[in-house]
């Protein structure tokens, strides 16, 4: 360590160390000013008002307070690197007069057309940019990012309770699109749906998102998801988002906004799958080709398997431009597709029939 950088931990000591000896009147004046500026990680300490800082020369406490600056930082979690401005508290602490991310930021894409709101606390073991996310339905991997909204949230530290927006991004995780203090609150309706034109009473219901995995007992009207709270049954009715996670494939992941109906069943608002990334291709629509068959179990988001009568057909599914007659793809079910050959030497499904 340099000889400035032991002078500057020296000063701050010295000044906590000296500031009960100030008069009464110039306490106030003192702590809001800035003596050093340290370096370090996050620890799993931290709590919303004290942080835990690792730094080079050792474990420093930090108070924080309604004055911190945190606009720029508000993710206080394990192992995050931050840079904190402090100052000489009369408590005898150092306090966080600001806070900075020294952490670099990837662009995704999000698609906020299709979100989910989730409440629930911050798992311990949530490290850098993803949360691991405890609700009642179950543990979430929810992604933060540059855009994360967190207006009205002060910071975010472990086994605190929030309510989280979040939508899937373009990397195929779920992302945070805002943040706030969840207290005792209850879910809020997800917003950003726009299913097709039916009774839209549910949207003034509470609905909750969980993550889990299809199971083989799934039909075209009631899906079977595997979840760390065990097996629930969810109806999928007309009402039902589908558009980001149509193929209920056994072994399928998927993060489905849920609500209670008035049947007493939980039902589907949004139902969301993962899917991969690829870039455009030329397809030659002169010359379409046109397919029945059952879908096969191991059709994904990303490409649609075809039990036909000439055997397996592989049709990706990244340039569909209507679907009918149908609101999801389960293992068995019969469809019609138009398809067409792409630049790539694959088939491309255009227009699918139920």
């Amino acid at each position: 360590m340099g000889k400035d950088g032991i002078r500057k931990i020296c000063v701050a000591l010295g000044f906590v160390l000296g500031i009960t000896m100030l008069p009464v009147n110039r306490m106030g004046i003192q702590a809001a000013e800035v003596i050093a500026t340290v370096h370090g990680t996050v620890l799993k300490e931290t709590t919303a008002d004290v942080l835990f800082l690792s730094t080079k020369e050792g474990t420093m406490q930090i108070k924080l307070d309604n004055n911190t600056d945190a606009s720029e930082c508000k993710i206080l979690l394990a192992d995050k690197k931050i840079s904190v401005s402090v100052s000489g508290g009369t408590d005898g602490y150092l306090h966080a007069v600001k806070i900075t991310s020294e952490a670099p930021t990837s662009a995704v894409t999000v698609d906020t057309s299709s979100t989910a709101t989730v409440t629930g606390t911050i798992n311990k073991k949530t490290t850098g940019d993803v949360l691991y996310f405890d609700t009642a339905q179950g543990q979430m991997q929810i992604k933060l990012d540059s855009n994360t909204s967190m207006k009205n949230c002060s910071v975010l530290v472990a086994g605190r309770t929030y309510q989280i927006v979040c939508a899937r991004g373009s990397d195929a995780m779920m992302h945070a699109v805002s943040i706030s203090d969840g207290g005792g609150a209850v879910p809020t309706t997800s917003t950003g749906l726009t299913p097709a034109p039916a009774d839209l009473s549910y949207q003034k219901l509470a609905t909750v998102a969980v993550v889990g995995k299809v199971t083989k007992n799934t039909r075209e009207n009631m899906l079977y998801l595997s979840t760390d709270s065990g097996e629930m049954q969810i109806v999928i009715d007309s009402n039902s988002d589908t558009r980001n996670g149509m193929v209920l494939t056994p072994g399928s992941i998927l993060t489905v906004s849920i609500y209670r109906g008035s049947d007493a069943y939980m039902h589907a608002a949004c139902v969301i799958g993962i899917k991969g990334t690829a870039g455009a291709v030329n397809i030659d629509t002169s010359s379409p080709a046109t397919v029945s068959g059952t879908v096969s179990s191991k059709s994904t988001e990303d490409v649609l398997y075809l039990d036909t009568p000439q055997g397996e057909m592989q049709l990706k599914l990244d340039a569909v431009r209507s679907i009918s007659n149908c609101k999801v793809f389960v293992a068995g079910k019969r469809l019609t597709v138009v398809c067409a050959r792409g630049a790539d030497a694959c088939m491309h499904a255009l227009n699918i029939t139920g």
